[in-house]
């Protein structure tokens, strides 16, 4: 039997599709919910779909903003910010943090969630949320395409300097239990959401060589 051929296309030529296949195919991605402070301490909080880490020692983690959005204004001006793991049970919540709202309104409260400053970093932390990492600015980068033109799309890279972990989320040998923390990922459309369980766990041991 024949195999048939690859959909095949050229990104600067379009993807001839309904919706752009490469969120989805990238996916799922897990959700930076970014804290952070203006120049007058004014708070905001926004989730950005394009995140992850980056290095283990120190810990560093990132996502990219497409356009000098307010987060990465104040990031720039702060050097600091406070990632929030984003849950099911938070999911509305962070869902209304992705608002255009007015520059005097506070994400915060019209989420209703509770801000409590970071211990080592100017930002706040979302109190609701499982695990906060206060991060120090280490890079700020603006993208460019293959032949050198600039995009409007930055990459915020950030050392995490403090960790905060929900202590029920860590078992008795003191391992953190990822499915019980319920963090939610996108992938797909505008609108697609996954979880993390158990039933979909499996092991894999790195190969030992000779």
């Amino acid at each position: 039997m024949e195999k048939a051929a690859r959909y095949y296309y050229e990104p600067q030529q379009g993807h001839g599709l309904a919706h752009d296949p490469l969120s989805a195919i990238i996916g799922p991605r897990p959700i930076g919910w970014i804290a952070s402070r203006d120049q007058q301490g004014k708070r905001n909080l926004a989730p950005y779909s394009f995140f992850n880490c980056f290095n283990y020692d120190p810990p560093i983690i990132g996502f990219a903003s497409i356009g000098w959005k307010d987060s990465v204004a104040n990031i720039a001006n702060s050097k600091a910010f406070v990632w929030n793991m984003a849950t099911k049970p938070l999911a509305e919540q962070m869902n209304l943090t992705s608002a255009a709202l007015a520059p005097q309104q506070d994400e915060f409260e019209f989420a209703g969630l509770t801000a409590e400053p970071a211990k080592k970093v100017n930002a706040d932390r979302v109190v609701q949320s499982p695990i906060n990492f206060e991060c120090e600015l280490s890079q700020l980068i603006q993208l460019q395409k293959a032949d050198g033109e600039q995009l409007d799309t930055w990459l915020v890279l950030g050392e995490v300097v403090a960790v905060h972990i929900e202590p029920s989320l860590l078992d008795a040998q003191g391992n953190f239990m990822t499915s019980k923390a319920q963090p939610i990922l996108r992938a797909g459309g505008p609108s697609a959401y996954y979880g993390i369980s158990e039933q979909q766990r499996f092991e894999l041991k790195r190969p030992i060589m000779p």
